[in-house]
């Protein structure tokens, strides 16, 4: 890998995916505005649905006129330790290799690291007739426990992991450990993880408004929940001035809403640009009754919900299905499993405006209790989530805008201090080498981002021409504003074209404001000094402070989107997995 060198368009932004082009009659700031009206109403990140199986082998004989009657018991672990039950399997009568038939349902979210415990128990001959969920594990024999994460199974290329059995909170994989059995898991993915709906929809005779024009529409489909609240799942572009719109296409994948019978809001609204949209009309219906409308060739009144339990008010507008299509789409655990990987770099700011690395009110301060700095923890969290995906574990690791000793300043150098290798091993060896590069070097300026950026595209190409299937993640935590910001914008619209994510921590008590405008989500997508646009979303920006609550770490928040930018690239290069 060598040294270093010294919105969206409307249509294409539909939640659950969208379609393609630009529309004349409809407005790029507007449908910007919608999406930030979407997220404020609670649009959720997606994840899949995992179903685990279970088999064990050479468990203990603990009866003593018969085998063990085995179940298990799967477990989340949470980051304080504690459990929390997810499932149990049946009793498997007189059996040390049982294969447990009932399974274990587990939503997986690529942004945290899922821990799992799995314990097995041999029931009581007294207790056989007694409903699994039921029993008092108390009462039972342990057989053993096995503990991983469900990023460790996910990236099997055959999804199975298998684990030796140890006795309960015994991780030292003795030979003593081994004779308690093996346990052995298979994911698959739900089939409605991968059926996607797409969908257009038209409306006629919608009502004015506005007063001197038609009214701007544009839909909003959400599923319904027990509370009686929605949670939107996918949205049109905004159409200027017409009373009878059609839309382009958008698309509902099935585990957005449940099933295809489960209910959902379709709401018309008129756009306004101070956000405040004011409802046309609704229509609630299925997937299949969407499918149903399509199939007739009928139409569905829109109504405005009547106030203070007075009936609906139905509208002349009707809804229309133009075309309803049902796809199996390839996920991002299909690649994983295909043999993707997610290799993993880090770019470290050492500007003078950090503060002096020996004093304590530096960001790059090393607390000799151990406890991580601002850039430590970033790269320890967003590591530890990063690092199941890359099985070889060896990360490019950069510094920029420092004067190495007895050097110029350099916006791009090699952390470990090699003057020809960059990458160093495992998160350990980024924390290893950034330590020591504090010792190094002076710290200098200004901020630089295209650089760093440079490298770790020239790095993308290489592996886009050598057919890897690789895709790249550059982390770069810095703590100011950056003073090459078009010149970064550049580099950024030339890397869409390529693998490659780019996840900014901001941190410090800076002015971040202009970091947002690299991130598509905040500032629009990116486009170039001369006119280029970027070819998709790359860019992620979170700064550290604004998200240390309970509720969403700067992990959470910084890698949630990676799982759709990743299969962006893919889908539109159109490149498949090969699934054996």
């Amino acid at each position: 890998m060598g040294n270093c060198c010294s919105d969206v368009a409307g249509g294409q932004a539909a939640v659950g995916g969208g379609g393609g082009g630009t529309n004349g009659g409809q407005s790029d700031g507007a449908n910007e505005a919608v999406d930030a009206y979407l997220k404020a109403r609670g649009d959720q990140d997606l994840y899949y649905q995992i179903e685990l199986s279970l088999s064990a082998s050479k468990l203990r004989d603990r009866d003593m006129l018969s085998k063990s009657d085995p179940m298990a018991v799967v477990y989340l672990k949470g980051k304080d330790g504690s459990l929390k039950e997810l499932a149990r399997t049946e009793v498997v009568l007189n059996s040390v290799n049982p294969e447990w038939i009932r399974k274990c349902n587990i939503p997986y979210h690529f942004e945290t690291v899922q821990c799992l415990v799995f314990q097995i128990y041999d029931i009581d001959t007294q207790f056989h007739n007694v409903e699994p969920k039921l029993l008092r594990l108390e009462e039972q024999q342990f057989l053993g426990e096995a503990t991983c994460t469900l990023s460790e199974i996910v990236t099997k290329s055959n999804r199975t992991l298998t684990l030796s059995l140890v006795d309960r909170g015994d991780s030292s994989g003795s030979s003593r450990s081994q004779r308690l059995g093996q346990l052995t898991l298979y994911a698959e993915q739900s089939d409605n993880s991968k059926i996607t709906n797409e969908l257009v929809f038209r409306c006629t005779d919608l009502e004015a408004k506005d007063v001197f024009s038609k009214s701007d529409p544009f839909l909003i489909i959400s599923k319904l929940v027990e509370t009686g609240t929605t949670i939107p799942v996918a949205k049109t572009e905004v159409l200027k001035n017409d009373h009878n719109p059609m839309w382009k296409p958008v698309s509902v994948k099935v585990q957005q809403v449940g099933s295809k019978d489960s209910p959902l809001s379709i709401e018309c609204y008129d756009y306004n640009g101070n956000g405040k949209h004011v409802l046309l009309g609704k229509v609630q219906k299925s997937l299949a009754e969407l499918e149903k409308l399509h199939s007739t060739g009928m139409g569905a009144n829109l109504f405005i919900p009547g106030a203070h339990n007075l009936p609906n008010k139905v509208l002349k507008s009707q809804l229309f299905v133009d075309k309803f299509s049902e796809t199996m789409q390839h996920t991002f655990l299909d690649y994983l499993g295909a043999g993707y990987e997610l290799n993993f770099m880090v770019a470290v700011d050492f500007t003078a405006s950090n503060g002096n690395p020996r004093l304590p009110d530096s960001l790059h301060y090393i607390d000799p209790t151990g406890r991580p700095n601002p850039y430590q923890r970033a790269i320890m969290q967003v590591g530890e989530v990063l690092q199941y995906y890359d099985s070889d574990k060896r990360y490019p690791a950069w510094g920029f805008g420092a004067r190495p000793f007895d050097s110029i300043v350099s916006h791009c150098f090699n952390l470990n201090g090699s003057s020809t290798n960059c990458e160093v091993e495992g998160i350990h060896g980024i924390i290893t080498a950034y330590s020591s590069a504090l010792h190094n070097i002076s710290l200098a300026g200004p901020t630089l981002f295209g650089p760093v950026i440079t490298t770790a595209a020239d790095i993308a190409n290489h592996a886009v021409a050598n057919n890897q299937q690789k895709y790249f993640i550059l982390l770069i935590i810095t703590d100011g504003v950056i003073t090459d910001l078009q010149e970064t914008k550049d580099a950024l619209v030339k890397a869409s074209d390529l693998p490659l994510s780019i996840l900014i921590i901001g941190v410090g008590g800076a002015d971040f404001k202009e970091m947002e405008h690299l991130d598509a989500d905040k500032g629009g997508r990116l486009e170039t000094s001369a006119g280029r646009v970027a070819s998709r979303d790359l860019v992620q920006f979170v700064p550290m402070r604004d998200v240390q609550n309970d509720e969403m770490s700067v992990v959470e928040s910084l890698l949630a989107e990676l799982p759709s930018q990743f299969l962006s690239y893919m889908r539109e290069r159109s490149i498949y997995p090969t699934i054996t």
